[in-house]
């Protein structure tokens, strides 16, 4: 298998800035993975911001609809969707990234 196949296949499927260290690019494998770990954490903590009220919601009436559930977290966190989306343009350049570049030959590996 060709290494920017692999590579891409690694950013695509496994963590996005794999295959640039697969390929040999440390920095920019590093710096991806670091933004990638960033902006999902960040994200994650403001969903799980918006979620407190409805779990409080819950837990005093017993009910809670998903549909309520849904506009409460669109309306309390507006910066996740920023953040996703930044998540997803960093994850496809990365896989492009990735399955471009300089090296075209066999992966060693695999002639065995």
């Amino acid at each position: 298998m060709k290494v920017n196949i692999k590579a891409a296949l690694l950013s695509a499927f496994v963590l996005p800035g794999l295959g640039q260290l697969h390929k040999g690019d440390r920095a920019k494998g590093i710096v991806m993975i670091v933004l990638v770990n960033v902006f999902l954490l960040v994200a994650l903590f403001l969903v799980m911001q918006g979620l407190g009220p409805i779990f409080l919601s819950v837990q005093l009436s017993g009910t809670a609809g998903a549909a309520k559930a849904l506009e409460h977290i669109q309306d309390k966190t507006p910066g996740a969707k920023w953040l996703l989306t930044v998540f997803f343009g960093l994850w496809l350049y990365g896989v492009i990234d990735a399955a471009k570049g300089k090296e075209e030959k066999d992966d060693p590996q695999d002639q065995h």
